[in-house]
């Protein structure tokens, strides 16, 4: 750890971004197909499983939101640590966020399954549905402290500017969970059928394995401290954390619970037309991926950028991978298009089913440049160590544009109006993060520069 130096503060712009977009858009590309490969094995069980994993999701997002939450708290202040050449308090902020991500679980895990029946109630899963979903999130939570801490740990490593081991890891895991889903789901041998459950199961155990994978080479790394912290050092480490954290799980955690809003809203065309957007859910986490990608890699690289004081190194960025999102996202939705007859039927062969993703397909999608641009910005804030902005255009996203006209839209035109509603508050969201960014960082950049002991 004592040799590392901020290495993104110095080359190419457009070449770091690549170097380090390109191993985690594989790592979480494989992450993204076992979801797919999820899917498509309880499609193969039911309807009704598919239908149960669908209401799930929406939690399973929660929870995830603070695992990622964490993971930009820790990656922004190890990064802007790193970039200011204070390799001991990276080390130091590393560990404790390690600690503080195992006790924020840990109640996080007891809430969520004393809550389990009356949540899915207010969702609108059917009575007789309860008991397998309660079944399957119970496994769920179990893996929570395993999914939370590993992905913390990972993002201490990208804020090193090092994202081929993290990748590494999420593919390893992604190929055991494979592995495991058909022999857990089906059955082999002795191993009997356990359908929805096994789902879960096979999950817990690849996160697992990914736990154990990044506490050992953060280790290696020498990413971990064994020296027992002072308290006041512990409560400056979980606040520097928490400062970045807290908002980035909420801007985060926006997104499953308007998601959550308007599967309870589809709901009432029938659990058919649940399944139908749930399987559309896992294709568009799927072609998403490219954007999660760069998300998780321009954090660190603004983060050590702004410690460096170098402004145009970080309008640059965020320029690039602007432009990026909107040719991909040309891209995606004209391929997705093309597609819409086929990807369906992997899923379902009831026509109910097929249709509302068919009808996602078409429409959803157009939007798609605008929806990484919030994912880009939404990080690059956090990165920056200003939360704020990112959590205002989630808010505004989702609370004041989406649902509000998911509502309309559905009063009009169906489930139809609810993902044009959809795509709406994509474009008007990018547009404005994306101003709003360069902004920001500029400004950040000029007070740093004009404080006391500042660089010259």
């Amino acid at each position: 750890m004592e040799s590392r130096s901020a290495k993104l503060t110095q080359g190419p712009v457009g070449r770091h971004l690549i170097d380090m977009t390109v191993p985690m858009l594989f790592g979480i590309t494989t992450l993204m197909a076992q979801s797919f490969i999820d899917a498509y094995f309880l499609g193969m069980v039911g309807d009704r499983a598919l239908a149960a994993y669908s209401f799930g999701f929406p939690i399973l997002m929660i929870v995830t939101s603070v695992a990622i939450g964490l993971g930009a708290g820790t990656s922004s202040v190890v990064a802007r640590a790193i970039g200011g050449e204070d390799h001991r308090r990276a080390r130091r902020l590393s560990t404790d966020s390690l600690i503080l991500s195992f006790l924020i679980t840990a109640f996080v895990c007891v809430i969520g399954v004393l809550t389990i029946d009356p949540l899915f109630r207010l969702l609108g899963a059917p009575e007789n549905m309860i008991p397998m979903i309660r079944s399957f999130m119970t496994i769920l939570y179990s893996g929570v402290p395993f999914v939370v801490v590993g992905m913390v740990g990972m993002s201490s490593m990208r804020a090193t500017g090092d994202t081929l081991l993290p990748s590494k890891l999420m593919i390893a895991g992604a190929v055991l969970n494979v592995i495991l889903d058909p022999i857990l789901i089906f059955g082999v041998g002795p191993i009997p059928a356990m359908g929805l459950d096994g789902a879960a199961l096979a999950g817990l155990l690849a996160r697992g394995a990914i736990f154990v994978g990044t506490l050992y080479f953060l280790n290696k790394l020498d990413m971990i401290s064994y020296n027992k912290p002072r308290f006041p050092e512990l409560r400056s480490s979980w606040a520097d954390i928490l400062h970045v954290g807290i908002p980035a799980a909420g801007t985060n955690m926006i997104v499953p619970i308007g998601l959550a809003v308007v599967t309870a809203m589809i709901a009432r065309f029938g659990p058919e037309a649940v399944a139908g957007f749930g399987a559309a859910s896992r294709i568009e986490s799927l072609v998403l991926v490219m954007y999660y990608a760069m998300s998780s890699t321009i954090g660190p690289f603004v983060g050590q950028n702004l410690a460096a004081g170098k402004d145009d190194r970080i309008q640059l960025s965020l320029s690039l991978c602007a432009r990026f999102c909107m040719l991909s996202g040309l891209a995606i939705a004209i391929v997705l298009a093309l597609l819409s007859g086929v990807l369906p039927g992997l899923f379902s062969d009831n026509p109910e089913v097929t249709n509302v993703t068919r009808m996602f397909l078409w429409i959803a999608p157009i939007s798609y440049g605008a929806y990484g641009i919030v994912m880009v910005v939404n990080a690059a804030f956090n990165g920056l160590g200003n939360p704020m902005p990112g959590v205002v255009i989630s808010v505004t996203r989702i609370a004041a544009l989406y649902i509000p006209l998911a509502i309309l839209g559905q009063s009009l035109f169906g489930i139809a109006g609810i993902f044009a509603a959809y795509a709406i508050a994509n474009v008007i969201s990018g547009a404005l993060g994306y101003v709003w960014a360069k902004r920001n960082a500029h400004r950040l950049c000029e007070v740093r520069a004009s404080a006391p002991g500042a660089a010259q």
